[in-house]
């Protein structure tokens, strides 16, 4: 993690999870004072303004088009963005009206990659502070859409650390970049039902259903 985001602050010991949840802490990579960090945020964004602060529904993703707009999370877009690093995400797809199928959708190669992110930090009246973060998605691209209309931002690397330094200013800048992976980029595979309880964290929830079917025969599932 440390070689491959060019971390330069201290690096946290954390252990690998399989199946983060809403509310949990997770990794994320931050830019700040001359120092390139990776920091533990709760996932589901509190803003700053919130009247609620914890108790209010998190907002775990944020829609890339109105990024720029929304109150949630302009200021966030603007000031304070991150990467979320990951080697794998989960949707589910209800065929035919049947039960919720779980996907895995990664690299073809296996990498880790980034998401586009922001962050926030809200105070409570007495003064202690929540550090929460959202996920930036964008429209599907064809190898996601059979599964779900909708998919993280997943930046390029050589696109991290203009995501991470472009001042507030030039922040519009930034924009085209909230766009769809490369189609060739993920590949998709049909797993357990087991990943649909939070308790569930281990290794086994990423074997494919069946092994021996390539991605392009996924659709059949459908």
């Amino acid at each position: 993690m440390a070689r491959l985001f060019n971390l330069t602050g201290a690096l946290p010991n954390f252990p690998a999870r399989y199946n983060v949840a809403p509310t949990q802490d997770v990794p994320l990579i931050i830019a700040s004072d001359g120092l390139t960090e990776l920091k533990f945020l709760r996932w589901g964004l509190i803003p700053s303004w919130s009247k609620e602060g914890p108790s209010a529904k998190p907002l775990i993703n944020a829609r890339s088009e109105t990024v720029n707009e929304m109150p949630s999370f302009r200021s966030g877009f603007r000031r304070r963005r991150a990467l979320m690093p990951a080697d794998g995400f989960y949707e589910w797809h209800r065929p035919d009206g049947g039960p919720k199928q779980p996907f895995n959708i990664h690299c073809r190669d296996g990498s880790p990659f980034a998401m586009a992110s922001i962050w926030e930090t809200w105070t409570g009246p007495d003064g202690s502070a929540l550090q929460s973060c959202a996920i930036l998605t964008t429209s599907a691209n064809k190898t996601v859409a059979p599964t779900h209309h909708r998919m993280p931002v997943i930046l390029a690397p050589g696109d991290w650390e203009r995501w991470l330094t472009t001042p507030e200013q030039n922040a519009k800048a930034l924009l085209p970049l909230l766009a769809p992976a490369p189609d060739e980029l993920l590949t998709v595979d049909a797993i357990s039902t087991a990943v649909n309880k939070v308790a569930n964290d281990g290794p086994e929830l990423l074997r494919p259903l069946d092994a021996s079917s390539p991605n392009d025969e996924q659709s059949s599932l459908f």
